[in-house]
């Protein structure tokens, strides 16, 4: 089978559902359609296609998982997407709310030998403009283990490191409060009953966010 951009949607839409459901776990087949905005009998149809083809390993009524061969295609699509994201960025100007999108349909366009020199242009970047992590031109991805601002400690110093949530309005709310990566912020109180957090970011600017907006904001301690 010829990877076309639905098999990369596809591929892509397992590898992202694996890496968050960790371990073994199959993928149910109802939240991969709910993923990809279609009925299940579509998604169980080309699943088994992609079965066929030895790109994920398919069990009916248990869910779906991809084999070596199509976690590395997948990872390749990822890094595909977030060098061009990071090359809108850097390069063309685009805010980092816009470019998601963008990526999305240029991702499956590009020969590997301009996304290598993006990434040559780019000076090997480990990271989109989100905080993502970029695969290798192998496929291998470092993927590190955050906490977010509704976990990491109080009055600790803490360096937003990945926005996990591609939303366009969540990304500029993100940046209207000065909470992209690289920014150093103190989380100075949680309010349990209110389900908020409340953060002192730049210029001692109080921030207080939602409990699932922070869980968004993913941190790493300040060395």
């Amino acid at each position: 089978m010829l990877p076309s951009s639905t098999v990369e949607n596809y591929l892509k839409a397992i590898y992202s559902a694996q890496r968050a459901l960790g371990t073994e776990t199959l993928v149910p087949m109802g939240q991969l359609a709910s993923a990809l905005d279609v009925v299940p009998g579509t998604a169980t149809t080309m699943v088994k296609a992609l079965a066929e083809s030895g790109l994920v390993r398919y069990e009916p009524y248990a869910g779906v998982r991809l084999t070596p061969a199509g976690d590395k295609l997948a990872a390749l699509v990822l890094r595909r997407h977030r060098l061009i994201e990071l090359f809108l960025v850097q390069v063309m100007g685009m805010s980092w709310a816009e470019v998601h999108d963008e990526a999305e349909h240029l991702e499956h366009a590009v020969s590997e030998r301009l996304i290598g020199r993006m990434d040559e242009m780019l000076g090997f970047p480990s990271v989109d403009p989100h905080g993502d992590p970029i695969p290798n031109a192998d496929g291998g991805v470092h993927e590190r283990t955050y906490e977010s601002l509704l976990e990491c400690p109080v009055g600790q110093p803490v360096r937003v490191a990945r926005v996990a949530d591609q939303d366009a309005g969540f990304l500029r709310f993100i940046e209207q409060s000065a909470l992209m990566p690289g920014q150093a912020v103190v989380v100075v109180a949680r309010d349990p009953a209110a389900d908020s957090v409340a953060v002192l970011g730049a210029d001692e600017r109080r921030i207080v966010l939602g409990a699932r907006a922070a869980s968004k904001v993913l941190v790493d301690a300040v060395v």
